[in-house]
């Protein structure tokens, strides 16, 4: 992928996120992204968008949000809430993989994006596309799939997920 793709599928990013976000002001004045539960198919079909952006900028054939991968991703976004650290297993020891399975997901798991935060969908998915191994899962050309989930904590701390797969 050249540069002129990354500016241009970032560009895009940046206008899809051109909506209001729900933010909040802690006491000492830092502002928070506070996520509406109701919001959360727009979230999900945001990051899909963004991320077909990207990878048609590409020349690579768009994913499609997957109902089990979006469980798997939900339920890893917990886990690592729970764990209080952003890594890519689970509290049992369970992989992506492992996941995948769990949940009723016949393709092949390609990978796995997480992050710890505080900031958007949007400006996850940006800083992932920036850092060269998750822009790898991204952009992988088997991918026909994704996930993506996240969990947020009283404190408006957010764990996102998104995992890409191949169909089976």
């Amino acid at each position: 992928m050249n540069r002129r793709s990354v500016v241009f599928g970032l560009g895009a990013l940046g206008l899809s996120a051109c909506a209001a976000a729900p933010v909040a002001t802690t006491p000492n004045g830092v502002r928070i992204y506070m996520i509406d539960p109701a919001d959360e198919g727009a979230i999900q079909f945001r990051v899909l968008d963004g991320v077909n952006a990207l990878r048609q900028s590409a020349g690579l054939r768009p994913v499609q949000l997957n109902a089990r991968l979006n469980a798997a991703a939900a339920t890893h976004s917990r886990d690592m809430s729970l764990q209080n650290r952003p890594w890519h297993f689970g509290s049992d020891g369970s992989s992506p993989l492992d996941r995948g399975r769990r949940v009723g997901y016949e393709g092949r798991i390609v990978g796995e994006a997480i992050s710890e935060t505080f900031e958007t969908e949007l400006q996850t998915l940006t800083a992932w596309v920036s850092q060269t191994d998750t822009r790898a899962v991204i952009m992988d050309t088997k991918a026909t799939d994704l996930g993506f989930a996240w969990f947020q904590e009283p404190n408006g701390k957010i764990w996102w997920t998104m995992v890409l797969g191949q169909s089976a």
